[in-house]
């Protein structure tokens, strides 16, 4: 039985700076990408602070349901069982629903690639974080 209260919540607030300083990185990295598969200008997207807001509390939930389910699935929480469930996660849930929104949405196979590498280096960073924390 999964228990809410065994969750290791240092390593979950610990995954979630790092994950997001990772955010902060790769986005800084792949700025002019990023936009030109979007097909937009930084003036053109006027999006404010929000996102970063948005981007701590979504991170913050991703790593505790991380922690939550790593023992569950691979009975113990050590960085390889972690990361193990992440990449699972990553390829099963982000990806796939990634892949499916932005054909809808018609955008290009390099955002998708983009934003989905993101979030897989973001997934590991918080399995590795949670790992070395137990």
């Amino acid at each position: 039985m999964i228990s809410h209260f065994a969750v290791n919540w240092l390593a979950v607030i610990l995954a979630t700076v790092a994950s997001f300083a990772f955010g902060a990185a790769w986005y800084m990295g792949l700025s002019k990408q990023w936009l030109a598969a979007l097909g937009r200008t930084r003036e053109q997207l006027g999006v404010g602070y929000t996102p970063f807001i948005w981007s701590v509390v979504v991170e913050l939930i991703m790593a505790y349901f991380l922690a939550l389910l790593t023992p569950a699935l691979a009975g113990e929480v050590t960085v390889v069982s972690a990361m193990i469930v992440a990449a699972h996660m990553w390829f099963g849930f982000v990806l796939t629903s990634m892949i499916m929104n932005h054909r809808y949405e018609g955008m290009k196979w390099s955002l998708t690639a983009i934003d989905s590498l993101h979030l897989l280096g973001v997934l590991l960073i918080q399995g590795a974080v949670i790992g070395v924390f137990g």
